[in-house]
């Protein structure tokens, strides 16, 4: 388990704490807590050998008219320091 602990709180401070100014108490707890909903829900992970987790893909786009009409949305955590990419409906 030691590994497990250490790579967190590695992936922690690299990605969300040498980033942010922490207040308080109240501002680390809420901020650790919108990090561990980011690092658990959308943030991409790899499986064994490397392989994505199974869901369904958009197929690759090839032609430069497809990617031209990318309707893709930001959505900011954390003001902005995290970032989830959305293809729009």
């Amino acid at each position: 388990m030691n590994s497990i602990a250490e790579r967190w709180i590695q992936t922690c401070q690299h990605e969300l704490l040498d980033r942010t100014l922490i207040w308080n108490q109240r501002h680390l707890l809420h901020t650790l807590r919108e990090y561990e909903q980011f690092y658990n829900s959308h943030r991409p992970h790899q499986g064994i050998a490397n392989a994505r987790p199974l869901r369904t893909l958009p197929s690759p786009i090839t032609s430069q008219r497809q990617i031209t009409h990318l309707n893709i949305r930001r959505r900011p955590r954390l003001g902005g320091i995290l970032n989830e990419y959305h293809h729009a409906a």
